[in-house]
């Protein structure tokens, strides 16, 4: 069984369209990808809110974005940490421990029209691929973008340093893809949200609140 953690989280809602709205729930429907063979967090949807246990673990849950969905370039959603690792240096493989991440994965429309949203290691490693990893961990300050040392695709943007505590978070993924990348996001492919403990054998107690894509 998976422990409250310290706060409970309002439910969000995504408007797809004017008069339209989707709410990108924990409904059941995000599955584990697990990094490594034998390592796996916990994780409890209950619909308004994800709660996060990571003991020495690590892995990552993943939706697929709603076709309505894909045209995404803001987000926004609460997190709190009761429990996490301590600061890393997420430069450096094998030693980049956070309390949570979430992955905002993007493609081609070409590679958007074949590719199958719900393999999230496949679509990782996709060379057309290109994805924002927003984190709580580091020592960096917010906003600040680093190279992946794991795929060429994928930007670190540190938004809270590693401690403890409850935020409410709004990020313009159309900016921050510019300047990851340079241009812009074309199709929003799927979302994931991770917690890293096993290179610190650290323990991370944290909830997240669905996020609200616009």
């Amino acid at each position: 069984m998976i422990p409250a953690c310290a706060s409970a989280f309002a439910l969000s809602f995504l408007l797809a369209t004017p008069g339209q709205t989707q709410p990108l729930s924990f409904d059941g429907s995000w599955k584990e990808q697990g990094f490594l063979r034998f390592t796996s967090n916990d994780y409890g949807q209950n619909g308004a809110s994800l709660q996060v246990v990571s003991d020495g673990t690590v892995s990552l849950l993943w939706k697929a974005v709603p076709d309505a969905l894909r045209g995404t370039r803001s987000a926004t959603w609460t997190w709190a940490v009761a429990e996490g690792v301590p600061a890393t240096d997420l430069r450096r493989k094998g030693g980049d421990d956070r309390n949570l991440a979430v992955y905002f994965a993007f493609t081609d429309a070409a590679t958007a029209a074949t590719a199958n949203p719900n393999r999230a290691t496949a679509l990782l490693r996709d060379p057309n691929t290109r994805v924002l990893v927003y984190v709580w961990g580091d020592d960096d300050g917010r906003g600040t973008i680093q190279d992946s040392p794991y795929l060429p695709g994928l930007k670190t943007v540190v938004l809270r340093q590693a401690g403890t505590g409850q935020f409410a978070e709004n990020v313009n993924l159309a900016a921050d893809y510019a300047r990851a990348f340079g241009g812009a996001p074309e199709v929003l492919m799927g979302v994931g949200i991770s917690a890293d403990s096993d290179d610190t054998d650290t323990k991370i107690r944290a909830s997240i609140t669905a996020p609200d894509l616009r």
